[in-house]
């Protein structure tokens, strides 16, 4: 399986911990309050699509609406591909990270 992004890691994580509310809105104003950076819509919807194409993450449009224009929302949710490459990610920085001493700030 080929290793994720950090992006893509981030956007899956977004996904699993929104469920059934998690439409490109929701995903960006998550990875904002989560990371403390503003993510542009390219820098969501991208690998939205590409995760979609890859078998992690399924999609449903849901029915237009009138508040929204007539136009529908898309939302996501992980398949177990997905989940199984978020393990994967985990158990890497797991053994990456293990035994290693805490980081120090040095004073120069």
């Amino acid at each position: 399986m080929k290793l994720l992004t950090r992006s893509e890691e981030l956007i899956l994580l977004a996904v699993w911990r929104l469920q059934d509310d998690a439409y490109g809105v929701t995903i960006r104003r998550r990875l904002k309050e989560e990371t403390g950076h503003s993510w542009s819509i390219g820098a969501v919807y991208v690998p939205l699509e590409k995760l979609a194409r890859y078998g992690l993450l399924q999609s449903r449009q849901a029915p237009p609406t009138e508040a929204r224009g007539g136009k529908s929302k898309r939302y996501f949710r992980l398949t177990p591909r997905g989940l199984k490459a978020l393990n994967e990610v985990r158990r890497i920085h797991e053994a990456m990270w293990a035994d290693l001493p805490q980081f120090a700030p040095r004073l120069i």
